[in-house]
């Protein structure tokens, strides 16, 4: 995998991957070799950071706080501690989020989809899940809502529900009536849940299962796309999973990173799966795609610390080149900016080595800002 050493890491794979894995399992001998990648163009070090522009003087961002039952609201330009502007409850242990243009926030949480008015900053309803989660608990592996999208016209949310220790379900909210009004079967811990442009099609990313459910909401059909670049079974395929999604603009194709080695790209329409290479070298979680198809990848750090290098975020081109952003400790989600000027990067891994803040990264010159704010913040929005 490229010049990396492929002997003698099982032993040290499971003892780093308890801490540096999100729910992995099994027993790692060494991987497969990887497409030979071109070489990285990483951001030189910057020390001090400064702290970036933020995209408006009036940008505020909406986080979840997974280690706490609460959404904070935050403001990028000011310093340190002054930029939480205050907090919303909005149930156990929040994960995913998606924001209306109207300014209405449905939050994923383990006690069921929360909606929050956040002009008014204020918590409207709690829609509890029909789907049965088990006691309301927290940490990684908790039951309840985690990936969650808004339907193009506003009228549905979708939220992937975990199960834990079986199958999860997607849930079908009408935004309108505010209930839960169907419930179609999906993989095993859904991370992430997209949408086709056009509203046709919904895509789950099913952590424990290895693959991409996608669902057509004209007749609500469900269709498995295995998503396993290192295998499934024993070895490393028991450890290396998708996380979470991006839908490319261009085409619509669904965009899943694996330890900045290989970025797997799949036809919906067919299930065909490519593999492209990648070059940060570390375990990778979240990400976002621009409007011109730049992706930004977030990396958590290392499974193997003697040849993995640590957090990063990597800023992909369309064209395929890459620029690598290293960051201070374990991230989980990136969100950009309205210009694209600012990524923004949640500090809430959902494993030890967590913090409570945002790192705030200029995407064309690579400094970084820590921005203390919140409880684990894990998934962040801009809102209108």
């Amino acid at each position: 995998m490229n010049a990396r050493a492929t002997a003698g890491r099982a032993g040290v794979l499971a003892a780093l991957a308890a801490v540096l894995l999100a729910g992995c399992a099994g027993s790692p001998p060494a991987r497969a070799p990887a497409p030979s990648p071109a070489p990285a163009a990483p951001f030189a070090a910057s020390a001090p950071a400064v702290a970036p522009v933020p995209g408006s003087p009036s940008t505020t961002l909406l986080v979840t706080d997974f280690g706490a039952d609460t959404v904070t609201f935050v403001d990028p330009s000011r310093p340190g501690p002054a930029a939480a502007l205050g907090s919303v409850r909005v149930g156990t242990a929040p994960y995913g989020l998606a924001v209306a243009p109207d300014g209405t926030a449905w939050v994923a949480t383990a006690e069921g989809v929360a909606v929050v008015d956040t002009r008014t900053r204020t918590r409207t309803a709690l829609i509890p899940y029909t789907t049965r989660t088990g006691r309301v608990t927290t940490g990684e592996y908790r039951g309840g809502g985690m990936g969650i999208a808004l339907s193009p016209d506003g009228t549905r949310v979708y939220v992937g529900v975990n199960v834990p220790g079986g199958n999860g379900f997607l849930e079908v909210v009408d935004t309108a009536g505010r209930k839960v009004a169907r419930v179609v079967p999906v993989g095993r811990r859904p991370f992430d849940v997209d949408i086709s442009a056009d509203g046709r099609h919904v895509y789950v990313t099913d952590h424990d299962s290895f693959d991409v459910t996608t669902v057509a909401t004209a007749d609500w059909a469900t269709r498995r796309i295995e998503v396993a670049p290192y295998g499934t079974r024993g070895g490393l395929g028991s450890w290396l999973k998708p996380h979470y999604t991006a839908v490319r603009p261009v085409d619509g194709a669904l965009l899943l990173p694996f330890e900045g080695e290989r970025l797997a790209v799949v036809d919906p329409a067919t299930g065909r799966v490519t593999i492209e290479p990648m070059t940060a070298n570390a375990h990778q979680h979240g990400v976002t795609v621009a409007p011109d198809g730049t992706l930004y990848v977030v990396a958590t750090g290392p499974i193997d610390s003697d040849v993995d290098a640590g957090p990063s975020l990597t800023i992909r081109a369309p064209d395929g080149s890459e620029r690598v952003v290293p960051l201070d400790g374990p991230h989980e989600s990136v969100t950009l900016s309205r210009d694209g000027r600012i990524a923004y990067v949640s500090g809430g891994f959902t494993r030890d080595g967590g913090w409570d803040g945002l790192t705030l990264v200029d995407t064309a010159t690579g400094a970084t800002t820590r921005l203390p704010v919140g409880r684990l913040p894990l998934t962040v929005a801009v809102l209108p």
